[in-house]
């Protein structure tokens, strides 16, 4: 069975469980595995110490995103790319995981396309249309290069880094980012790892949506959640079978999700 596997920002911030790391290894024995990483906070975090201060923009529809101009597009890419991704590489090889490190980018991996304009509702509550900047959305998947490192026995590990039309990097959510990638590698399942069990409503863990009733939640769903949903609504939407969201924090996190134990699934 081939598994996407995206690990969140949170989890790579605090530093990644041994317990999570030793089931990714025990799940490349017995699947095909790609990693796709988050790591958000840390960019803020690195940004504002070189001067760079972040810009967050919220959509009409109540979704936050970082605003990403040319300069934090080059931060954004470095941190993910050359501080997140080896430290994550670093983690995986001590145990025992042959990972590969490749952004979005790299054998035009993620082609996305830049969006040309922004509409955001400022701090009055009124819309208003800005320069899209250096976002955008995985337009295609080059699925034939993930699966030659799988073929030869190595973990594709993403970074959320897209290529432009023009050959300019691209900021793209990295949930939705894993999503994509398991659209374009036909994976099984997605598994969305983080710091919660899952999607919680009225303090209850929701353990199982169809992508309607996803849907028809969203309104209701904080920041962080509000994008795992809606990167597994994609994922379903495009063929995979299961949307996971769980802890990575929990014993046996990979094998707890896909034996859907105290987590969200999102299914047709």
């Amino acid at each position: 069975m081939r598994l996407v596997i995206k690990i969140g920002g949170s989890l790579v911030k605090e530093g990644l469980p041994d317990s999570l790391l030793s089931d990714v290894k025990a799940a490349t024995s017995s699947h095909e595995v790609v990693i796709v990483h988050g790591g958000g906070d840390i960019v803020t975090e690195i940004a504002t110490r070189l001067g760079k201060e972040q810009r967050f923009v919220t959509s009409p529809d109540g979704i936050r995103s970082r605003y990403t101009d040319a300069e934090t597009a080059e931060i954004y890419q470095m941190v993910m790319t050359g501080m997140v991704a080896k430290k994550l590489l670093r983690s995986l090889a001590r145990n025992g995981v042959n990972a590969v490190s490749i952004s979005g980018s790299d054998g035009r991996l993620l082609v996305g396309k830049r969006k040309q304009k922004l509409v955001i509702v400022d701090e009055r509550g009124r819309k208003m249309m800005i320069d899209g900047g250096f976002t955008g959305r995985v337009d295609s998947v080059n699925g034939a290069l993930a699966e030659l490192l799988m073929k030869n026995g190595y973990v594709p590990l993403v970074s959320p880094v897209a290529i432009g039309e023009e050959n300019e990097p691209l900021n793209i959510d990295g949930d939705r980012a894993a999503a994509a990638v398991a659209i374009g590698v036909g994976a099984y399942s997605v598994i969305f790892l983080t710091n919660v069990d899952g999607l919680t409503l009225d303090g209850v863990l929701v353990r199982n949506l169809s992508v309607e009733q996803a849907k028809q939640e969203i309104p209701k769903i904080g920041f962080g959640m509000q994008k795992k949903v809606i990167a597994g609504i994609e994922a379903v939407e495009g063929g995979v079978k299961e949307a996971i969201i769980s802890s990575g924090m929990r014993p046996s996190p990979v094998q707890s999700a896909l034996a859907h134990e105290s987590c969200t699934v999102i299914t047709r």
